[in-house]
């Protein structure tokens, strides 16, 4: 059994649900929520609240940038969950499970995450810049994640699992047409946040 980090929905919102992308230069809510996810969270059997919006299950969702491009990363059917295959991204999340559990859950659940899906050959720092929640689907009405930025000063990076997904840098201005497409595979998160790259000090 698989126990994943959650907060219940009305200890993380106030009276409203923000939808979408925001990012902490739009919003001072950014380190309210921090906070709150630190302060109120909890790990719950994930078969109980993967279909209960009461719960909210924190991902830390991040972007690597290098010289004005961002990773793509292209997810294959090998991967384990199903309604990822041939999905694009430009996050690197995940649930966070109990062994992230220390001073930090959320960014040891970052870092865990990130090192578990890339090499990256350079230091480099998470930073949180937004929150990202949709409430526009089932999959999206019990997930919320915090966005971090890496920003990459050589670019030296690649997949570790090569079965299970590709990846490349790919220009601003083109992910900003894909994720216009009608007929776009990049996931919903990622075309959210993508519509607001403006934000971000990429």
């Amino acid at each position: 059994m698989e126990f994943v980090y959650v907060v219940k929905r009305y200890d993380l919102f106030d009276l409203e649900f923000p939808h979408g992308f925001h990012a902490v230069t739009e919003s001072n809510l950014l380190s309210t929520y921090l906070e709150r996810i630190k302060q109120r969270g909890f790990f719950i059997e994930r078969r109980f609240c993967e279909t209960d919006s009461g719960f909210k299950q924190v991902i830390p969702y991040s972007i690597v940038a290098h010289d004005n491009r961002i990773l793509l990363l292209k997810r294959t059917t090998s991967q384990g969950e199903s309604r990822l295959h041939n999905k694009a991204s430009i996050g690197v999340g995940g649930h966070i499970n109990p062994v992230d559990d220390a001073e930090d859950v959320l960014f040891n659940g970052c870092r865990r995450e990130i090192e578990e899906e890339l090499e990256i050959e350079e230091a480099y720092e998470p930073v949180p810049v937004g929150t990202i929640n949709d409430e526009s689907n089932a999959v999206g009405s019990v997930h919320f994640g915090i966005v971090y930025l890496i920003k990459l000063e050589s670019g030296r990076v690649k997949v570790r699992e090569t079965s299970m997904m590709s990846a490349e840098f790919v220009d601003v201005d083109r992910l900003k047409q894909l994720a216009d497409q009608e007929d776009s595979n990049i996931e919903s998160w990622s075309s959210l946040i993508i519509r607001s790259f403006d934000a971000l000090p990429l």
